[in-house]
């Protein structure tokens, strides 16, 4: 199958029962700046350019959101748990972003979607949510060319730091998406150029 753009990802999640129901339900908590975003994304375009029949098993469902007011990682586990207790066979992972540099050690976030964008690979940097309409939304602070053309490749955040690329670098031995996807393309040597180690 084919896609080509912004609006045939979303044709595609509005299509997908599946993915529509999660979309409602984290709606229904009505948290600030959510979304869900990473792999619950990127994996229904890989999935659809590859031509898959069936779904590919996701790690997590990464629910994202921004809160000032309440900065608690305990305020994440209740969120996990509530949202266990509606779809329980689901691996549900809540983080409050505006928590998440204290965790990765770097200057704080301003928004969820900014979060996003120092994601380390621009085609993980995706995010998705329902407008009070039930209208898929997306976020793709990075765009969405490499995911579309099946590329890995770091975010201008992780591009140029030797920390941040040995991050990029180690996520690609572990997550080995290749062997699921195969059409994947990885991007690595021209990247360690112009060095800003922090």
């Amino acid at each position: 199958m084919k896609m080509k753009n912004e609006e045939d990802i979303i044709f595609f999640i509005q299509e997908d029962e599946w993915m529509m129901e999660i979309l409602k339900t984290v709606k229904s908590f009505h948290l600030p700046d959510w979304w869900i975003c990473a792999g619950f994304v990127r994996s229904k375009i890989w999935d659809v350019l590859h031509g898959f029949e069936g779904r590919t098993p996701l790690p997590d469902i990464d629910v994202i959101y921004y809160d000032c007011t309440t900065i608690n990682e305990e305020k994440e586990k209740v969120l996990e748990k509530k949202l266990a207790s509606i779809h329980p066979c689901l691996p549900w992972s809540v983080k409050n972003q505006a928590r998440m540099h204290l965790v990765n050690n770097v200057s704080p976030y301003v928004s969820s979607e900014d979060a996003m964008s120092k994601f380390p690979e621009t085609a993980t940097a995706l995010g998705v949510k329902l407008d009070e309409k039930d209208n898929v939304l997306l976020s793709s602070p990075c765009g969405v060319k490499d995911v579309l053309n099946l590329e890995i490749k770091p975010t201008t955040y992780f591009q140029g730091c030797t920390k941040r690329m040995k991050i990029f670098e180690e996520r690609l031995k572990t997550k080995n998406w290749q062997s699921t996807w195969y059409k994947i393309k990885l991007f690595r040597n021209e990247l360690w150029q112009n060095d800003k180690s922090l």
